[in-house]
C-alpha cells in the first residue's frame, strides 16, 4: 500500500507512525534562542531572546495585520524577554508594546527576529520533501 513504509522487516503505516511519534504542536511548540548582536555589545554580555513558534490559529489571526506585521509576529512569538512589560514601554516611551519594540530594536533586528519566529512556525523554509517512486 502507498501509505506503508518498510522498516526493519515490518510494515508500519503512516497513521501508526503519526499516532506514536507526532506531538501535538499546540502543546509542544518549537523554541529557539537568538543573540541580538548590537544589544549584546552595548550591554557587555549576551542579550538573548527566546522565541517560540506560533500555533496555526495565532498565525492566521496575525495575517490581518498588514502594517507592523513583523512587530506583531515578534510580540506574539517572543517568550523572553517579556516585550509587553510596562517597564519597557516606560523606558522607551512607547504607548504600546509595539511602539516600545520599534524604539528599542533596529528595523533589521525586528525583521530577523520575526522571521526566526516564522521559521520556527514552519514558514520561510522547506518542511516537506517530494517522494519519488523507486
Amino acid at each position: 500500500m502507498a501509505d506503508q513504509i518498510k522498516k526493519e522487516g515490518t510494515e508500519t503505516s503512516v497513521l501508526e507512525m503519526l499516532l506514536g511519534a507526532a506531538p501535538n504542536v499546540e502543546k509542544e511548540l518549537p523554541t529557539a534562542r537568538y543573540r541580538v548582536d548590537r544589544l549584546s555589545e552595548l550591554a557587555g554580555q549576551d542579550v538573548v531572546f527566546t522565541l517560540r513558534a506560533l500555533p496555526y490559529g495565532k498565525t492566521h489571526d496575525l495575517e490581518r495585520f498588514t502594517q507592523d506585521a513583523d512587530v506583531n509576529i515578534l510580540l506574539a512569538g517572543c517568550v523572553e524577554p517579556d516585550l509587553k512589560d510596562g517597564r519597557l514601554m516606560e523606558k522607551f516611551g512607547g504607548a504600546t508594546p509595539a511602539e516600545a519594540v520599534k524604539k528599542m530594536l533596529l528595523p533589521g533586528e525586528i525583521t530577523d527576529l520575526s522571521q526566526a519566529v516564522e521559521r520556527l512556525s514552519g514558514y520561510r523554509r522547506m518542511t516537506i520533501t517530494e517522494v519519488k517512486n523507486a
